[in-house]
């Protein structure tokens, strides 16, 4: 059982302005959980504090009750993966060296990698449809490439957590319904950020969205995506329908009037 939630998380930028503010959720053993919300709205600065990259300065981030503050980033490794929004640095690198990175969290320093190694960057590689990306470089790939080739990355460490930001940018539609298709088979806790409320819809079980960096809704999608929350939060006239195919709710944007 894996469960990751957060309580009261709060961070602040440098000159003091609240970008976070006291954030409360809860993903469960297995659960998809979407963030969602306008631009500048906290998704991403919310990630960054859950995974580590920024300190929280207020609040917890806990995983099966455990405070990850007082566990080490190694330790951390082992059981939470991160998709960050844009992948920068090892641009020399080419992919398959860029996969097999994720199995550093299981490894001493400086340790080379073994059979199993290889074999599980492989399998990522090929899950995500990056198997023929191997022997190029990182630095040559095209934005969709190298969402999944970090993707591919995230699988091979094998962790128990899955943390995506923004997951499907720069992927065309087929990608886009496969990466997420995947992330849910994996049997992994995910916390993803979406800008897509449809794709958010339909592969999320439950959704937070964030607003200045508040929390002003939280809940299964059918409850959550309603006109009403999108007119206060988004700005933006839109019809909320129960898609027959899926069950799931649809949101069909409608221009402005004149």
């Amino acid at each position: 059982m894996t469960a990751l939630s957060t309580e009261n998380l709060s961070c602040r930028a440098p000159g003091g302005r609240l970008l976070v503010d006291a954030v409360t959720l809860h993903a469960s053993d297995g659960e998809t959980v979407g963030i969602v919300g306008p631009n500048g709205s906290g998704k991403t600065t919310l990630l960054r504090c859950v995974y580590g990259t920024l300190t929280p300065t207020g609040g917890r981030v806990l995983l099966d009750g455990d405070d990850l503050a007082a566990q080490s980033a190694k330790a951390r490794a082992r059981r939470i993966a991160t998709v960050p929004q844009d992948g920068h640095g090892g641009f020399e690198l080419t992919v398959r060296q860029i996969v097999a990175m994720g199995r550093s969290p299981h490894k001493r320093f400086w340790e080379a990698d073994t059979a199993e190694d290889e074999r599980l960057a492989r399998a990522a590689m090929g899950r995500v449809g990056a198997a023929s990306l191997a022997h190029r470089t990182f630095a040559g790939l095209s934005g969709g490439e190298r969402q999944r080739a970090l993707v591919a990355r995230a699988l091979v460490q094998q962790p128990a957590v899955l943390i995506l930001d923004e997951p499907t940018n720069h992927l065309d539609i087929r990608y886009q319904l496969e990466i997420l298709g995947l992330v849910r088979s994996l049997g992994t806790t995910n916390l993803l950020a979406l800008h897509d409320l449809n794709l958010a819809a339909y592969y999320c079980d439950r959704l937070y969205v964030l607003d200045g960096g508040r929390l002003v809704a939280s809940g299964p999608p059918k409850e959550v995506l309603t006109s009403e929350l999108l007119a206060e939060v988004y700005g933006v006239t839109a019809e909320v329908s129960v898609h027959p195919a899926t069950g799931a709710p649809t949101v069909t944007y409608l221009p402005p009037s004149t």
